[in-house]
């Protein structure tokens, strides 16, 4: 029997799915994590700003004009930071880690700590898979090319799956008569 299990504060797939790679890291937008915080972007920001010496680089960069449009055309949506000065905030893990220190609510401190969660299972799931094609590449250089089409089949199967491109625009259909 289970004991009682905290109900978390915001879906896990929620947190994972506002986590991207930006300049070789894993970060969260700004205006994502206000969302999860349950603030206005225009108010972290404010926070952030006051507090800019707990923010170094490694900690929070703002994306550049190319990085923001490659975000936009990779997503193949319509920018929603069409309305802002400047550029959005990136958040690395420990810039996240920093929010909580000048973010006080209760809601932002709980958050932070799926956030952090999220963080730690997604690197552990990235060192196993690591570790998986260590092992892999240890067995292929044992045996002989035999075994060549059950290691390219595992290969395949590690790779992340390739999402479909979402389809802009109108789709007609004509009727037969």
């Amino acid at each position: 029997m289970r004991k009682n299990v905290p109900v978390p504060l915001v879906p896990v797939a929620r947190i994972e799915g506002a986590i991207l790679f930006i300049r070789g890291q894993k970060v969260i937008l700004d205006e994502d994590l206000a969302r999860l915080y349950g603030v206005l972007t225009g108010r972290l920001n404010e926070q952030v700003t006051r507090n800019i010496e707990r923010f170094p680089e490694d900690f929070m960069f703002r994306l550049t004009k190319q990085e923001l449009a490659d975000l936009i055309s990779h997503f193949a949506i319509s920018s929603s930071w069409g309305g802002r000065r400047y550029p959005p905030r990136a958040f690395t893990e420990q810039g996240v880690a920093m929010l909580s220190s000048v973010l006080k609510s209760s809601r932002a401190a709980k958050v932070n700590i799926e956030i952090m969660r999220t963080f730690v299972r997604l690197r552990r799931l990235l060192a196993s898979h690591a570790d998986l094609a260590a092992k892999l590449a240890a067995l292929e250089k044992k045996y002989d090319s035999q075994f060549r089409v059950v290691f390219e089949a595992i290969r395949q199967l590690m790779e992340p799956p390739q999402s479909p491109k979402a389809r802009i625009g109108f789709h007609v259909r004509r009727r037969h008569d």
